[in-house]
This record gives structure tokens, sequence and C-alpha cells, in this order.
């Protein structure tokens, strides 16, 4: 098992201290470090960003929103940042949410899987460098009505093939990225209750004639280092309300969603209800103290360890933490942690 970096969202004041956590891991061995994008930074900027300030680190989209782009300029962003940071790129890609998708970007959200399956197709074939000839149900290129001619790719990726990751929680977007993709972004995974999900991704693996082997199970972990698990747990709290009360709708949340699949289904309901209803203080009070454990790393080194065995024992091959914006002295001593951390637990790769 290896060990990412999530720096999440820049823009909110941390840009400094984020790129200082992306150079400290660059030092400490770390596999990759992830950029989120929503409605504020894009990934591909604060990536170009980071990969100029390191030398070996991965830099890696979690997630280029699909509606945010053309599967075609996705496939050229790839192959920019692949060349310019020397192939050290991962492509994370995702539909994002309802409110996100046609609030921000005007793209119906509709029938995600078909989409994201066509969009996968396209940037594949573009970075393979054919001719982007495509009839699907979403996209067609070229136009058939105009004077659209079909296009290849001008620039040269580095690598033959960029790796593509999806971002993916119900089961039948997970068996997608089993399918298609060349990993899984996992959001609140859990050894204990990863079972059904890994299914799933086995199932599409399995689908398009492959096994597991250089499949890559990427889940992102909060992590807190103390004495006191219980109390760091609290730290956690408005992020895990954040999605499982407020991403997405009432009718549609997929992180609600996977916290009733663990088990915590009246829980994740008050969550959702205190939320949406603006009491977001009742809404982090609200969550399980055994959620927001079995989803982060939280505590002293030792306990931490113990946790990466078990991440790494059902399947986890890159464990990516997130220092959740704490400030640069913790965020670095919790990257040290880690990697201490892993080397007790025997897990590393």
């Amino acid at each position: 098992m290896r060990l990412g970096l999530n720096l999440g969202y820049w823009g909110a004041g941390n840009d400094a201290d984020n790129l200082e956590l992306a150079k400290e891991a660059d030092r400490l061995g770390f596999s990759v470090a992830w950029a989120a994008e929503a409605y504020g930074s894009d990934a591909p900027t604060v990536l170009s960003w980071i990969a100029a300030h390191t030398e070996r680190i991965d830099v890696g989209s979690a997630i280029l929103q699909i509606p945010a782009r053309t599967p075609a300029m996705a496939a050229m962003t790839a192959a920019t940042l692949d060349t310019l940071s020397g192939g050290r790129f991962r492509m994370g890609l995702g539909v994002s949410g309802p409110q996100v998708s046609e609030g921000w970007h005007g793209v119906r959200f509709d029938k995600p899987l078909a989409r994201t399956r066509e969009y996968v197709d396209i940037v594949k074939m573009a970075l393979r460098r054919e001719k982007l000839r495509y009839e699907g149900q979403h996209y067609t290129l070229p136009l058939p009505d105009g004077p659209g001619k079909a296009l290849t790719l001008t620039v040269h990726p580095v690598r033959e093939e960029i790796p593509i990751y999806l971002a993916a929680v119900g089961p039948k977007n997970l068996e997608l990225a089993g399918e298609i993709s060349d990993g899984w972004l996992a959001i609140f995974f859990s050894p204990e209750f990863s079972g059904e999900s890994l299914a799933a991704v086995k199932a599409g693996r399995e689908k398009a004639g492959k096994t597991m082997e250089g499949f890559d199970v990427v889940p992102t972990v909060p992590m807190f280092v103390g004495d006191d698990w219980r109390s760091l747990a609290d730290q956690v709290r408005p992020y895990a309300a954040l999605y499982v009360g407020g991403m997405g709708s009432r009718k549609q949340n997929f992180y609600k969603d996977l916290a009733t699949r663990m088990g915590f289904e009246a829980e994740a309901q008050e969550v959702q209800d205190k939320y949406l209803a603006r009491d977001y203080a009742g809404a982090m009070a609200a969550l399980p103290v055994e959620f927001l454990d079995a989803t982060s790393l939280l505590g002293p080194k030792e306990r931490i360890a113990e946790k990466m065995q078990a991440l790494a024992q059902s399947g986890v091959t890159t464990l990516t933490v997130s220092p959740m914006l704490q400030d640069l002295e913790q965020g670095v001593a919790a990257l040290r942690t880690a990697v201490e951390a892993l080397d007790l637990a025997g897990v590393g790769s």
C-alpha cells in the first residue's frame, strides 16, 4: 500500500500551506498528491502549480468534473499536464452532483452512467491520438450537420496510457469504475464495510475480462494525530456533515445513501434533516462517532498503524490522507506520522 495526499480545494486562504504540504509529501516519498474542484478553484491549474514545485510525486485530479468540460477538452488537459509534469499526471473523473452540474455548469444530471462511459471512451480515444469519430447517445463527433471534421490530438503525452480513475459511490457506478477505469477514488471508506463496494468493482473488472491486479483502490481518509481519538473525531464532523447532510438534494444524496448502506440509516437521515434545515451544529452532533472513526485515521501513531493494516488487508492500494485544513505544522507532522505508521504497520510498498 502506498500513500497519497489529498489537498482538497484551493482558494480558502491555505494555498501556500497546501503547496508546502505537497512539497513535504514529495520529500517523504508519497505516491500522489490530489486536488479537487467544485465551483471555486479548478484542479488543472492547481496541479500544474504543484507539479512545477515538486520532482517525483504524481499529481492527480480528484476530480475533474465531467459536466465542466467536453471529453476532448479533458483529453487535452490530461495530455498537457502529463507532458508538463514529465509523466506524473493521474486523471480522476466524476459526474459531480445535480446541484453543481445543473446549477453551476448548466448540464442536466441525467443518465450519469451512460454519460461517463461515453466520456471515458472519447478521452481514451483522443489520448491514443486517434481521429475523433464517435456516435453515442450523449456525444457525437464530429457533428453530422456542419463543417466539423474528425481531428487528432496534436500533443504527444509522455506515456502511452494516462491512468484514469473514477470517483464512485453507488453500486452501479462502482461496477462501471471496475470495468472502464484504472482506479477507484473512494470516500467514507471503511475496511469493515468495504466488501459490498469492492465486490461491485470486481464485478466490473470481470465484465471487462480483468482481475483486480493493477487496479488502484484509493480512498481519501481524514487524518488527525493525538492521544484522544474521540475528541479528534470532532474535527471531522464539519466535513462529514457537509457530505452526508448537504451534498446533493433531499432525494438524491449519494453520501447519505452510502452511510445508510453502512448501517447508519437513522443517523444519516437525522444529519440530512438538520443540515437542510440549516441546523449545522445539530447535523454535526448527529453523526455517530463510530461512523467518523470507521472512515478516518484518528489517534496516536500506533492506532493509526493498526487501521492501516486493516485498510491494506481490505484491498486498499493507495491510502490518501487528508490533514483537513490543519495548520502547516500540524499538517506536516501528520504526513510524517503517516509514513512512520505505514512502516510500523508493515504494509508499505
